[in-house]
């Protein structure tokens, strides 16, 4: 199991660390192009302002519950972790002391999907939630702004095979995006992992 050594972002009242390449150029491809076609992706509507769009990117669920996941007036029911999902958390949690429940999938399927400013704080997903984000596929720009000092910024640019761990208080200060490009880029799949517990 080889992959580099984590980078600490360093970005004050959060915990975030980003390891470039944690799986291989083989898996990461292998991942990519099985995931694209087995996962049951759907597009849901988002409503702003009053007004009702299509989501700019497809997404799924699954988890080894059925505890359904709501965020933007979206309620999604998850479908059971594939073989290959269990893999890849599996080998996640190989690095941090969490077991996740869920993961939230998103399709970016050319320059125009998106994903606007948010936090990941749903009331879900506990007070300090970690949150484990895996990319396949296209590199895209993923960028974060403190919620206090706008002069707090930083960019990263998540590669094919990438993990980057948001946990701690991040959450609470930080939010992130991953902004529309003009620039002609290719499809990227992101799975967001989390821990989601069983309701009484």
């Amino acid at each position: 199991m080889l992959f580099d050594s984590p980078i600490d972002l360093n970005l004050p009242d959060s915990s975030i660390v980003y390891y470039q390449d944690f799986f291989s150029l083989e898996e990461s491809n292998q991942y990519f192009k099985s995931l694209l076609n087995s996962v049951e992706w759907q597009q849901d509507n988002i409503t702003v302002f009053g007004k009702t769009y299509n989501q700019p990117r497809l997404t799924a669920l699954y988890a080894n519950n059925k505890e359904p996941y709501s965020y933007s007036n979206i309620t999604m029911n998850p479908h059971i972790l594939n073989d290959e999902l269990l893999a890849i958390k599996n080998k996640v949690e190989s690095v941090i002391n969490v077991k996740f429940t869920t993961c939230l999938l998103n399709l970016y399927r050319d320059g125009q999907d998106s994903n606007g400013w948010h936090a990941d704080n749903e009331k879900e997903l506990g007070i300090n939630p970690t949150i484990a984000s895996v990319s396949f596929g296209a590199e895209r720009l993923f960028k974060l702004k403190n919620k206090n000092d706008k002069s707090l910024k930083k960019d990263l640019i998540l590669q094919h095979g990438s993990l980057l761990i948001m946990s701690g208080e991040t959450q609470h200060n930080w939010l992130h995006q991953i902004p529309k490009t003009k620039k002609e880029v290719g499809k990227r799949i992101n799975l967001t992992f989390r821990f989601i517990p069983k309701k009484n």
